[in-house]
């Protein structure tokens, strides 16, 4: 079966950029108070239940997963792009990275005590985030938590450049309730939700959303 455009779309342009989004994107530790808050939030609620590892998916430079080993976290990284894979296995060679696409994980079901999707779910097409969904509920275990953020909106952006190179992927910025009502309808309960205006370095409202996988049926 062919490979869906936007995944190679992506791929490409990760391959791209990778090297100048490490030197212009910030670590975590220099994230807005709030993100950094669930973040932490996050991190205490899987260590708190025990369930297994965390799949920080599209991990880029592994920086995100990085972070959350720092607070105790069992986790390892996903992502598309093998030049974004290779950086961050060479700047954290303790920790466990992997190509790979969300659309389908190559991890069991129910094995995951967390999921982490920071700002990575944006160049998924709006009709492809159902079955993205699906994956998050099929291999996170019963208790296990996602954590989801990313710039929220109405909108649907065609760059032709980012961080200075040639790119073609596209993003799909949706409303937070759509975002809150496609992870219901595959099973995950919202329990936290966070909406912040734009400010400071950021020019778009963005959103984050804690949600878990019940423990029975």
């Amino acid at each position: 079966m062919a490979e869906p455009s936007f995944l190679t779309a992506v791929r490409e342009s990760y391959d791209t950029i990778a090297v100048d989004y490490v030197e212009r994107v910030p670590p975590p530790g220099e994230l807005d108070p709030l993100s950094r808050a669930m973040l932490a939030g996050f991190a205490e609620l899987v260590r708190a239940a025990g369930l297994g590892p965390v799949a920080d998916l599209g991990c880029g430079p592994g920086r995100v997963t990085a972070h959350l080993a720092g607070l105790g976290v069992s986790a390892f990284g996903v992502d598309l792009s093998p030049k974004m894979i290779g950086l961050a296995r060479h700047a954290y060679p303790d920790l466990r990275f992997a190509e790979g696409s969300m659309t389908g994980l190559e991890t069991g079901d129910g094995e995951l005590g967390g999921i982490l999707a920071w700002y990575s779910t944006h160049h998924t097409p709006p009709e492809w985030l159902p079955a993205v969904f699906a994956e998050f509920h099929r291999t996170l275990a019963p208790g296990g938590y996602l954590l989801w953020g990313d710039y929220v909106g109405d909108e649907r952006l065609r760059p032709t450049r980012g961080y200075g190179r040639p790119v073609s992927y596209e993003s799909y910025l949706l409303p937070l309730d759509r975002m809150v009502g496609l992870l219901e309808q595959v099973g995950l309960v919202v329990t936290a939700r966070l909406e912040q205006a734009p400010g400071g370095r950021v020019h778009r409202s963005r959103a984050c959303v804690l949600a878990r996988k019940p423990e029975k049926p």
